[in-house]
């Protein structure tokens, strides 16, 4: 299920970036030229309004299958996954509890080659 939602999220995502880039930024639609070269099948408006509604479609699909991708995808963890926000109490460790963890008590010396000093 959530393999299908995602195979047709890329695609109305695909289909989304085109529509808008074949748009023209002043809203004459099809930037294609500045003449009506489309001749009977639509004037220039009305391919504005199809660019236009076919934009405001494929923006809401985009939304609604965002949305449903991420309540399917809630609560989901797979074992040795965890969260970003998870802070690891040492490093290789796995994930505390979400502690935080103490600082250490005297400042480490650096483990670096000395300068000399003159």
């Amino acid at each position: 299920m959530i393999a299908v939602l995602l195979i047709v999220h890329l695609f109305v995502t695909l289909a989304l970036i085109g529509v808008v880039l074949i748009q023209r930024s002043e809203g004459g639609g099809l930037g294609i030229g500045s003449t009506q070269g489309m001749g009977s099948f639509m004037s220039g408006r009305g391919t504005a309004n199809l660019l236009t509604r076919t934009t405001g479609v494929l923006a809401a699909l985009f939304m609604l299958l965002s949305l449903s991708l991420a309540l399917l995808n809630r609560g989901t963890v797979s074992a040795g996954h965890h969260s970003i926000l998870d802070v690891p109490s040492a490093p290789g460790a796995p994930a505390s509890d979400g502690a935080v963890p103490a600082a250490p008590a005297t400042p480490a010396k650096p483990s670096g080659p000395a300068v000399p000093t003159n």
